[in-house]
């Protein structure tokens, strides 16, 4: 059976600024600490209902770690290389 609950410890703790999270509870406390404009941002509440599935649920807590690494990253936009890599075949040039 999987370990349930809110102390149940993250397999890498999520680093924010100076700030770790460590547990799932430390992931809960922050989101709830956000101002309410940001808290209520679709990822957030994503984030919000994956921690609560794993800490009440059971399960990998890979999943709220996900949920608040996506959160926390939603502003950011991958850069598209329309250069790519070079093929890996072919003969020395």
């Amino acid at each position: 059976m999987t370990e349930r609950g809110w102390r149940r410890p993250f397999e890498a703790p999520i680093r924010i600024g100076d700030r770790v999270l460590v547990t799932l509870l430390d992931a809960g406390e922050y989101i709830a600490a956000l101002p309410k404009k940001e808290h209520a941002a679709p990822e957030w509440q994503a984030a919000t209902d994956a921690l609560i599935l794993v800490a009440e649920g059971g399960g990998p807590t890979m999943f709220a770690r996900i949920g608040v690494v996506r959160a926390l990253n939603r502003h950011d936009v991958p850069e598209f290389n329309p250069k790519g890599k070079e093929p890996h075949w072919g003969g020395a040039s």
